[in-house]
């Protein structure tokens, strides 16, 4: 019931405004109604000061018109009572002879002068400022959905993150704009004002005179203060909702509202508030001051200062105790200290000294790298450890690398001071072109002022961070094996076993050790074969363990249980694109395929192998060149030993079991057909 109500409050009031312009109304009623409007006009004001941040008022640039309108069907029906009655209720009347106290001519001052703060100094900075504020919102709109985009191709942000960011950015530009077209109302409104004052003057000098027979100073004296009042009753809410325009446009995005942010900066300098203060306290020495006011708010700021000053003291105190009891641990040559620097770390990256501002701002690279964590565990299945970050003087400047349990892993470069422009035409941006680690593209480091123009010329331009946070994710994902300990396995089984306890207990330990379950996860893991559904797993393990227990074959048997997923994640909408190998040539692979040591191998010719890899490379350069992609598909005995030969000189082309395929509920395209030869034959 309340929700309809406030859906219909707007529009009726809207309504029974424009009646305001048409139809009389009387003098009891025109007074609630300018109470209304001082009242509302007020709360608009708070409101404004107590928000945020700009879109937390959104609705503001609509309440803006429709109090302006308000006000304009104020001026008509007061203006109609003042003219037909000479009389237009006691807020108009208490205004003209008791707030002006009964003076034409202070009551005319107080006018222009309320008419010159709104006009002049609110109403145009504020203008000014939405029309500025609406332009440079307008240009950043492009930039700031592209980086919404970096970072949901990061893995820094969801998708329902990256819609509501990119709905407020859309909201921010449509109220700046709003808000731009807005404070023109404020600026009508103030013009409004002064000609509705002066028609009416003329207008009560002429009815007084000319149909109530007044005299000439009885006429100018009724109609004057009824008329001072009623532009003073509509000049102050005016004035109100100017303040609002202004706070509102001038509003920057903040974590508090205006009053506590202006009075946590106001206090943030102690030297200031003694300096005023002893201002204040100086200049009631001067002969004809009034002491009293200078010396009690120089007292005061003073005693303000000395509460910030201790405060520092405080703080100060127990930095110092916290950074003397970090640094404890590490002092000399203690055991600590040597254990810490002997620890071998599972992931690291490290940075040239002049590359560690990576760490520093708001969105750094600890921020980037800890969302990045979160995006692989839902991809991969397993939790990543920790990432340690440190600087490194040997290291080239620009420089960083990526390590692995202290072995480097990667390297790339970013330079201080610069961005990444990716195309195909970069002859005109300055700088060496470079080779992005990731996907291969050339590249230029160009300096940051260029970012515009390099944008301009069809670069895909990338900032630091996102280039090393890229390059991170890939290493990562290529060997998540490595990073897959006996404890990760441990809690991801200890997950299992309180949701699907007989998955569990029927497999470990009494079928597979856990160290057997972590060497099949990390075969998983090195085919880029996610294990977030470790139940299934789990259980296709228990039935291939009764049998065998040679890794290999574990590892075949849990993907077939988790097939649907496997095939899946390499389908585009629903259609699998295969690449075949030739009946001829795979009866060929068959017959020379052994097994040592749980290892199943192709020992073939040299000359036969290499006429394979060349077929392969060539057809996956054939579907990268026309922007497609595909899997290999063999008989299930042969998939381990293809997947071994072809891995390093494939570009990564997946291999699945026919098996698999038939598995899965898809439609499958053959695009390719793999032959004992240098050429391909689709």
């Amino acid at each position: 019931m309340n929700r309809n109500f406030s859906q219909l409050l707007v529009p009726i009031g809207v309504v029974a405004i424009i009646m305001l312009l048409v139809v009389p109304v009387p003098a009891a009623l025109l007074d609630t109604l300018f109470v209304v409007n001082i009242i509302g006009a007020l709360v608009i004001l708070l409101t404004a000061m107590f928000a945020k941040k700009p879109l937390d008022f959104s609705v503001f640039p609509s309440l803006l018109l429709v109090a302006t309108l308000l006000r304009l069907g104020l001026n008509v029906a007061s203006t109609r009572l003042v003219l037909r009655d000479g009389y237009a209720g006691e807020v108009i009347e208490t205004f003209g002879h008791i707030v002006v106290g009964g003076s034409m001519i202070i009551g005319a001052v107080i006018f222009l002068i309320l008419v010159v703060i709104q006009f002049v100094v609110i109403t145009k900075g504020a203008e000014r400022v939405a029309e500025v504020g609406a332009r440079f919102t307008l240009d950043a709109m492009p930039g700031k959905q592209m980086a919404i985009d970096a970072d949901l191709n990061a893995g820094l942000i969801t998708d329902e993150e990256a819609r509501r960011r990119r709905a407020d950015v859309a909201a921010e530009a449509d109220f700046y704009g709003a808000m731009d077209g807005g404070s023109k109302f404020v600026k009508g409104d103030a013009i409004a004002g002064v000609i509705i004052i002066l028609i009416n003057l003329v207008g009560g000098f002429a009815m007084g005179m000319l149909q109530r027979g007044m005299s000439a100073g009885d006429a100018l004296s009724t109609y004057s203060l009824l008329t001072i009042g009623d532009g003073l009753v509509s000049q102050i809410p005016a004035l109100l909702m100017a303040v609002a325009t202004g706070l509102i446009v001038t509003r920057s995005n903040a974590e508090t509202d205006m009053g506590s942010a202006a009075g946590e900066q106001l206090a943030q300098s102690r030297v200031a508030l003694m300096i005023a203060g002893g201002t204040a306290i100086a200049m009631a020495i001067i002969p004809g001051m009034p002491k009293i006011p200078f010396v009690l708010i120089g007292g005061l700021l003073l005693l303000a200062s000395q509460r910030i000053k201790a405060g520092e003291a405080a703080a100060a105190k127990e930095s110092a105790r916290v950074a003397a009891a970090e640094s404890l641990p590490m002092d000399g040559d203690s055991p600590e200290a040597l254990i810490e620097q002997m620890r071998v770390h599972a992931l690291e990256i490290t940075l040239a000294p002049d590359v560690v501002d990576l760490v520093g701002d708001s969105d750094d690279l600890l921020g980037r790298v800890k969302a990045l964590r979160r995006k692989l565990a839902m991809e991969l299945g397993i939790v990543i450890p920790p990432v340690r970050t440190r600087d490194n003087i040997e290291l080239p400047a620009g420089t960083y690398t990526v390590r692995i349990a202290g072995v480097e892993a990667g390297r790339g470069t970013a330079p201080a001071g610069k961005v990444l422009a990716l195309g195909e035409d970069l002859d005109a941006l300055p700088g060496a072109t470079v080779v992005e680690p990731v996907f291969g593209l050339a590249g230029k480091w160009i300096p940051s002022e260029m970012r515009h123009a390099a944008e301009m010329a069809g670069a895909t331009v990338i900032d630091r961070v996102s280039v090393l946070v890229t390059h991170f994710s890939a290493i990562v994902t290529d060997q998540a094996d490595r990073l897959l300990t006996r404890e990760d396995v441990r809690v991801l089984v200890d997950a299992v076993r309180a949701a699907s306890p007989a998955a569990v207990d029927e497999l470990i330990p009494n079928v597979l050790t856990l160290a057997q379950v972590q060497q099949v996860l990390q075969g998983l893991l090195a085919e880029r074969v996610p294990i977030n559904d470790l139940t299934r797993i789990l259980e296709s393990l228990s039935v291939r363990a009764k049998t065998s227990t040679d890794i290999e074959g574990l590892v075949e048997s849990a993907r077939r249980g988790i097939a649907p997923a496997v095939v899946a994640s390499h389908a585009d909408q629903g259609t699998l694109r295969v690449v075949t190998i030739d009946p001829a040539l795979e009866q060929a692979l068959l017959e020379g395929l052994r097994t040592a040591e749980g290892t199943s191998q192709l020992l073939l010719p040299p000359a036969q192998i290499d006429s394979v890899l060349t077929a392969v490379t060539a057809q996956v350069t054939a579907l990268q060149n026309e922007g497609t992609s595909a899997v290999l598909v063999c008989a299930p005995a042969l998939r381990p030993a293809v997947t071994r030969l072809i891995g390093a000189q494939s570009g990564r082309i997946a291999v699945l079991s026919y098996a698999e395929v038939t598995a899965a509920d898809v439609a499958i395209e053959t695009v390719g057909v793999i032959r004992d030869a240098k050429a391909l034959s689709a």
